[in-house]
């Protein structure tokens, strides 16, 4: 017996982001982060952006063939893995400044490790950081009190206010952004080994820094509520 022909195609998929069902909670969170980005901030209180990413450590094989006069570059498709890295970035998109960082792994004490640095090292006059990040489980306070002593939790978390993306928002952090950037203008080949990583990835970063390339977010909340308007509950007037 054969099926008989239709327009189904199940031999076929596309990624597609489903919309969140709690579509207030979503709207909610939107205009959120949306309000904070065209809030005034200050030198005492930035607006600083993070997101992590993985990066997979992959060596040559073969001795890639150098590019030559109206010859590409060419470079053999086996590799060897090395292994996977865990990429920090914090953006601060209205100063333009930016700092990248690579860890073996990303637990909340990795986490919380950076937000100090953050905190202590890259913004020590600061009295309060608005940080935009997703609401990954180590993206917490508690992450904090698992890393340090409490006093030294305590005295974090009072200057550190978070403000999440909601699921499956993340278009909304500008700091993913700068990861693409990244992405497209330092990570697109092999790179074999942490060191070779941390060394390409302060390059990239000392150079975007002198420019202060920074991004201008222009989406706001009135835009959302014409643009997105399928998003938001009927609530009753």
């Amino acid at each position: 017996m054969y099926a008989q022909k239709n327009e189904l195609r199940p031999w076929k998929k596309q990624r597609y982001c489903i919309p969140e069902r709690d579509t207030a909670r979503f709207v909610a969170q939107m205009e959120e982060v949306l309000d904070l980005y065209t809030s005034q901030h200050t030198d005492l209180e930035p607006l600083i952006c993070m997101d992590e990413a993985a990066y997979e450590l992959k060596a040559d094989v073969f001795e890639p063939i150098p590019m030559a006069p109206k010859s590409d570059r060419k470079e053999d498709y086996h590799y060897e893995r090395h292994g996977v890295r865990a990429l920090f970035i914090f953006f601060d998109p209205l100063r333009g400044w930016r700092r990248v960082s690579s860890r073996q792994q990303r637990t909340r004490v990795d986490w919380a490790l950076e937000v100090r640095q953050l905190l202590d090292v890259d913004y020590p006059q600061a009295r309060k950081v608005k940080l935009v990040c997703d609401n990954l489980n180590t993206h917490h306070i508690a992450s904090l009190y698992e890393a340090f002593p409490a006093t030294v939790a305590h005295r974090l978390a009072r200057r550190l206010e978070i403000h999440y993306t909601p699921r499956n928002g993340s278009w909304l952090n500008v700091a993913e952004i700068e990861l693409s950037v990244l992405s497209q203008q330092c990570l697109d080949r092999r790179i074999s080994s942490a060191t070779e990583l941390e060394k390409e990835l302060s390059a990239w970063q000392n150079q975007r820094n002198l420019t202060n390339s920074q991004v201008q977010w222009r989406f706001t909340t009135e835009d959302a509520r014409i643009k997105l308007k399928h998003l938001y509950p009927n609530a009753p007037n």
